[in-house]
């Protein structure tokens, strides 16, 4: 019995399609490109709970509430704070989310999470207006004045923070939590794609976040406390 022979594909015949090929294939290199970025500007910035060096100050992204509590994704960012203070590898946590709407306030829940899991009070700083991950990292730097940071978020988000962070001028070591791979986490993969441009344009530009305002002492006299 003889098999069946697979046909090649063939590429267009006409100069109008061979371009359309050649178009398709430049956008998908070009979409690819800050991809590629991220990971080369991270490769040495990325650790574990274990091993990431002792720094004053982590930095948790905000990652949505449910039923205003931290939704599973953000409790496990803020599960890898907890243990991280408690390993003395940290001393003060800058929770930065969203709190643009009343019925809507990322980071006091972040806050009360920490306390219930073995933070002080008074080694949490808020940052009500980190509504996305270039707004933290600016904020981080400009509003509360960090040079130096662990960031913690999930994997697939890690190497966007800590490049933008970079950017920012906060140097920064991440920490990329482990979760199940169910549909969320493969939405945030691809996502991730999409979002790898956004970055490489902020980085470039740089603009200001949606909310400045004037420094905030809250970091250092937490750090203070510490000491």
């Amino acid at each position: 019995m003889r098999r069946p022979r697979l046909r090649r594909p063939r590429l267009p015949r006409t100069r109008k399609g061979r371009r359309l090929v050649r178009a398709v294939m430049a956008g998908c290199v070009l979409a690819l490109l800050p991809a590629a970025w991220l990971h080369v500007v991270t490769d040495d910035r990325l650790r574990t709970t274990a091993d990431v060096p002792r720094t004053g100050v982590a930095v948790v992204f905000g990652a949505g509430l449910w039923d205003g509590e931290p939704s599973p994704y953000l409790a496990h960012r803020l599960d890898a704070a907890a243990e991280l203070y408690r390993a003395g590898r940290i001393e003060v946590v800058l929770v930065s989310g969203d709190n643009s709407r009343e019925e809507y306030d990322e980071p006091d829940a972040m806050r009360a999470y920490l306390v219930r899991h073995g933070v002080p009070d008074g080694r949490i700083v808020s940052d009500y207006a980190g509504f996305d991950t270039w707004d933290s990292c600016v904020r981080a730097k400009r509003i509360f004045g960090v040079d130096r940071a662990v960031l913690i978020s999930q994997g697939f988000h890690i190497r966007r923070a800590v490049a933008l962070c970079q950017e920012a001028g906060v140097v920064s070591y991440g920490v990329g939590v482990d979760d199940a791979h169910d549909a969320t986490w493969y939405y945030g993969g691809a996502r991730e794609i999409l979002a790898a441009g956004k970055a490489a344009w902020d980085a470039v530009f740089e603009p200001d976040p949606h909310f400045l305002g004037p420094r905030e002492p809250g970091v250092a006299r937490a750090l203070a406390g510490a000491g």
